[in-house]
């Protein structure tokens, strides 16, 4: 079956195009914008008020919040309000928080009374674990008030640390990609892998369960006055309810991490700090490597990194012989198409305040993309022998400066990487910026002139509260390259209660080379739209989400590479068992012959099909649950059947699991071919800071094994003791020739020093 994403026919006049299309943006977002908020709507509620207590002791920080007098001296916030599964009414079970301080730390106490004390569901305690499928409690606050960025720290009733970094909101680069509200990742949007030196200790009882957080100052970043009032909201989950609820009430379309819409805090006396962090290692390794039998290297490395606070909002970060050995290994991805695949960055080094680099459309035209430092084309990692990194806040200036070196890699020249990144906060959330990044060549095996460079502006325009108009423009530099070497995006997304419209138009030249960013692919065109509607009916279903998508990708000579629409709609339960009913038309351009699977290539033409994409996911906060995802339908001149079930599971709050099969079935009139990717992952907590976990991972199509496998003994900030154990291609000998492998064992050791008490 063959149909057609667009008449052959169309083939507006490029700037005729252009005019169309960005007059069409505006006056829909205008129209938008105009609307009112809807009465009733939790985002015309008072924002709420409190104040932080000092206190001249700490509190015991045993999770036990209701008998520890310390936190009789504050007055508790209560009043939350549901967003789920009743937008507007109260929550259904009592929490109170309380804040406290003394000189050096802020405490927050909170109690989450339950009346089924039984019922809580808890799960993997491990640093940063996902807190949505379980009884959790997260604060965000703004310390700053400047209504776009903050910080999050969370935890559940088994007291695992879980915290990270707001940016823009959640929404993401200057791009603002689909799904703006990302719950996690790094660059922009919120940033999970951020850590923090904190601590929390949570306990349960017959009222329900309790948490006591200590975060000292010097961890968070804030204006230098000494008495000051933040943007603070609290959320808690009651999971057997699929109940969220606010301090500072939500709507629907938003999450947490919409910051403009917290309450506040006052009464906060932040002191001079003086922050001053040395963070060395030991590193000893063991690595076996080439065509069996293979050659056995030993070796020891040292290094360490430096934090020092320039101010209380801008931090200086110093690095020498970095490394990652602690880092889990990429998901492995099956590649069916012609582009490049995205793996996002997970270095610890690299995330901290990762969002005020992030200027583009993530995951499609990065002008910063970290992991182009210190790894090769091909995943293996290049020595970087050190740098530096200076960002935060001055004023209503955000500044990120980096530049990072790395070392001569057998016949592969060192390189010098730059970035320069200013941003200028506007009234009503409102943003404009700039970033300069530079690649260079160095040492004695570069080359003259080996350079690259990326000049970009970016801005971001929010009408009220539901209307943003963003956008960046970028230029490349590279040696004998005088012509389409640009690149921009404009684009407007308004998300209301009830309706949620994301359009945009993007422009990437033919030799645009962002050589410290990413790209999935170069020189086209590309318009997008997205429109979906959500509802809640009284009976059956807790919300319906019916919406359609679609994107198109032309070169620029005007040939069309993909069209592709998707009409979907996601009926999810009250008991948050959700079904998706998708399909897809979509439309292939094939330029030049390529290879899909190893012997058959697709060959040049354009492709027009349509798949159906049926989803069914069970209740994820069950101790078993389902995530099977599925494509069926046409697939360039023949057809594909994808099915990818996840199998989740948990055994009290110290074992969880999942297993993961991805299967394409796929026939082309050049030939048949079957690919398997099994994914397996394995956690046991003996502690919230004592883990031991492995990732075993089978790609056919890449015709590789490997498992990785990890021990960690979590100290502050993520430091502390790892041993890792990496396997790639050599599990079992599963033919009879001799195969290459590779095999190491590490063993690392950080500790972190605070050389100003």
């Amino acid at each position: 079956m063959r149909i057609s994403v667009l008449p052959a026919s169309v083939a507006l006049p490029r700037r005729l195009a252009r005019v169309v299309f960005g007059a069409s943006l505006v006056l829909v977002s205008a129209q938008f914008a105009a609307a009112q908020i809807p009465p009733g709507s939790p985002a015309l509620r008072p924002r709420p008020t409190g104040a932080a207590v000092p206190v001249p002791e700490a509190p015991s920080l045993d999770g036990d919040v209701l008998n520890d007098p310390v936190w009789k001296a504050a007055t508790p916030l209560t009043g939350f309000v549901q967003e789920l599964p009743s937008e507007g009414a109260p929550e259904s079970e009592k929490t109170e928080v309380r804040l406290v301080f003394t000189k050096d730390t802020l405490y927050i106490g909170a109690v989450m009374y339950d009346s089924e004390p039984g019922a809580i569901v808890t799960a993997d305690p491990r640093r940063d674990a996902p807190l949505d499928d379980i009884d959790s409690f997260r604060v965000l606050f703004d310390t700053f008030r400047d209504r776009q960025n903050g910080f999050v720290f969370g935890t559940s009733a088994a007291g695992g640390e879980y915290d990270g970094q707001v940016t823009n909101e959640g929404q993401g680069g200057g791009g603002l990609a689909f799904g703006g509200n990302a719950a996690g990742g790094s660059g922009g949007g919120f940033n999970v892998n951020w850590d923090g030196a904190w601590t929390v200790r949570a306990t349960a009882g017959e009222y329900g369960w309790s948490a006591e957080f200590a975060i000292p100052f010097k961890t968070l970043r804030f204006p230098t006055a000494t008495e000051q009032t933040w943007g603070v909201n609290f959320q808690r989950n009651i999971r057997r309810k699929n109940e969220r609820a606010y301090w500072a009430p939500i709507p629907r379309q938003f999450n947490l991490y919409r910051v403009s819409l917290a309450g506040t805090v006052a009464g906060i006396r932040t002191p001079a700090v003086r922050n001053l962090k040395l963070i060395p290692y030991a590193l000893g390794q063991t690595i076996t490597s080439g065509v069996r039998p293979a050659p056995t290297d030993n070796s020891a490395e040292f290094g360490g990194d430096l934090k020092y606070s320039v101010t209380p909002s801008l931090t200086l970060d110093g690095t020498v012989n970095t490394d990652f050995a602690q880092v889990e290994v990429d998901d492995q991805q099956v590649n069916l198409d012609r582009f490049n695949l995205f793996f996002p960055e997970k270095r610890p080094f690299f995330l901290e305040n990762a969002g005020f680099f992030s200027v583009g459309n993530q995951g499609e035209v990065d002008l910063f993309f970290s992991r182009r430092i210190g790894l090769a084309a091909d995943g293996s990692p290049v020595p970087i022998l050190g740098g530096g990194r200076m960002s935060g806040k001055a004023g209503k200036y955000n500044i990120g400066l980096l530049n990072m070196q790395t070392d001569s890699e057998g016949t592969v020249a060192g390189n010098n990487f730059s970035v320069v990144r200013v941003s200028r906060d506007l009234p009503n959330r409102s943003l404009i910026g700039a970033i300069f990044t530079q690649r260079l060549a160095t040492g004695s095996l570069a080359k003259d002139n080996d350079l690259g460079r990326t000049y970009g502006v970016d801005g971001r325009w929010a009408i009220q509260q539901h209307t943003i108009v963003s956008g960046f423009l970028a230029k490349t530099e590279t040696p004998g390259v005088t012509d389409s070497d640009h690149s921009f995006n404009i684009r407007s997304r308004t998300n209301r209660q009830r309706y949620d419209l994301d359009a945009g138009y993007q422009e990437v030249g033919r030799n645009f080379r962002p050589e410290v960013g990413f790209l999935t692919r170069g020189g086209y065109r590309k318009p997008d739209v997205r429109v979906m509607t959500r509802f809640r009916p009284k009976r059956i279903f807790q919300e319906l989400r019916p919406h359609a998508t679609y994107r198109g990708f032309w070169g620029l000579d005007g040939f069309q590479e993909t069209g592709y629409v998707h009409l979907d709609n996601h009926w999810q339960f009250k008991d948050s068992t959700e079904v998706h009913t998708g399909m897809n038309l979509t439309l292939e351009g094939v330029r030049a012959p390529f290879e899909i699977y190893p012997g058959i290539f697709v060959p040049p033409g354009t492709y027009r099909n349509a798949e159906v994409q049926p989803v069914i996911m069970t209740n994820q906060a069950k101790p078993v649950s389902v995530n099977l995802q599925t494509f069926f339908g046409g697939f360039f001149s023949g057809h594909r059947k994808t099915i990818n079930p996840t199998i989740s599971f948990r055994a009290g709050q110290a074992l969880t699991g999942s297993l993961s099969y991805q299967r394409n079935d796929v026939d082309l009139p050049q030939g048949s071919f079957v690919t398997n990717l099994i994914r397996s992952r394995l956690s046991y907590s003996f502690t919230p800071r004592l883990f031991v976990q492995s990732l075993v991972q089978y790609n056919d199509r890449a015709d590789v094994w490997s498992m990785n496998l990890r021990l960690g003994w979590i100290q502050a900030a993520n430091t502390g003791l790892f041993v890792v154990y990496n396997d790639t291609r050599g599990l079992y000998d599963l033919r009879p020739t001799p195969l290459r492998e590779d095999r190491s064992l590490v063993i690392k050791f950080s500790r972190m020093f605070d050389l100003l008490q």
